[in-house]
């Protein structure tokens, strides 16, 4: 999203409300921090489609275990994500490739307590079609169309999960840590701000086959400010040698939206889908149609599948 006055331009990233499907996309912290070896997934977003031209999002998430020591309780993860984001009239956008390295540890030394710290780092590309825009002097132009810049990001992820019916988590990430810099005229100072992110769930298995899950997160990117809070349930249908799960959720994005998520999983796979209602503002003229969001992931489990406690926290 941006806004652009003739002296100043302030940017803002993309944001996906599947926050638990595909977590390395909310904090770095998360790359490679599950049950199995690897983990892909897929994500697509569209939004505002009645405003304007639709906003739309496609992220592609790639995350592997370079090596876990002989218990699990430490190890690295390396992981890749790329997305493309484009709007408007005059399609602008932002491309960008990013690496990830992380490394957890279990403080206590059990199956029960982890935390993952992680770094990131990568480049990206914003622009927009020139030739499309509509100058109030013909004779202006812009001194270029296209920026291409440096991230760096930092995250860390906590596990603990002290009873079978009882696992918490809590993680806190901040990306463009460099403030790096987007601006289409010589003259200005205009930097991507630091994007804050704050994100805490409790998961309760309240009975044998099902569970609850309350979320609670906070997206600050100067000026703006993302409040989420909701409820995702889960109902495991099969558990033993092979996995069958259904899940729904609904969430809240503060003054900003109503979502609800829809879940279905198959042992490696998993597939999510979610619809923001707009609440906001905006409401009257997007007659509060909102967003289409999709995801899908696909894990390389273990050998055996081990059930109960498990040697990393699946998210």
């Amino acid at each position: 999203l941006f806004s652009c006055r003739c002296w100043h331009l302030t940017a803002q990233d993309i944001h996906f409300s599947l926050l638990d499907h595909n977590p390395v996309l909310y904090n770095p912290g998360y790359a490679g921090f599950f049950e199995g070896r690897g983990r892909f997934g897929l994500a697509y977003r569209t939004q505002w489609g009645t405003v304007s031209k639709p906003y739309t999002t496609f992220a592609a998430t790639a995350e592997l275990s370079l090596y876990r020591n002989r218990f699990h309780h430490s190890g690295f993860n390396a992981g890749l994500y790329f997305f493309r984001d484009q709007a408007g009239s005059l399609h602008y956008g932002n491309t960008a490739a990013n690496g990830i390295l992380s490394y957890y540890i279990s403080p206590s030394g059990s199956d029960d307590h982890y935390v993952s710290v992680a770094l990131e780092f990568g480049f990206g590309q914003t622009g927009f079609n020139a030739t499309d825009a509509d100058m109030y002097d013909a004779t202006e132009t812009f001194e270029r169309d296209k920026n291409n810049y440096l991230n760096l990001g930092v995250g860390v992820a906590w596990f603990y999960q002290p009873s079978e019916l009882f696992t918490y988590r809590f993680a806190l990430s901040a990306r463009n840590i460099n403030r790096p810099e987007v601006r289409y005229l010589d003259y200005g100072d205009s930097r991507i701000p630091i994007r804050w992110n704050i994100y805490g769930r409790m998961d309760w298995r309240c009975f044998e086959s099902v569970a609850l899950a309350p979320v609670v997160a906070v997206q600050y990117q100067h000026p703006s400010m993302e409040i989420y809070y909701g409820l995702n349930a889960k109902w495991y249908v099969r558990e033993d040698r092979d996995l069958l799960a259904f899940g729904g959720g609904l969430m809240m994005r503060h003054a900003d939206a109503i979502i609800v998520s829809v879940l279905a999983e198959y042992n490696a796979f998993s597939l999510a889908l979610s619809y923001d209602a707009n609440i906001s503002k905006l409401a009257s003229a997007s007659r509060s149609f909102g967003a289409l969001e999709v995801g899908l992931v696909y894990r390389i489990l273990p050998a055996r599948r081990r059930i109960g406690r498990i040697s990393c926290p699946v998210m």
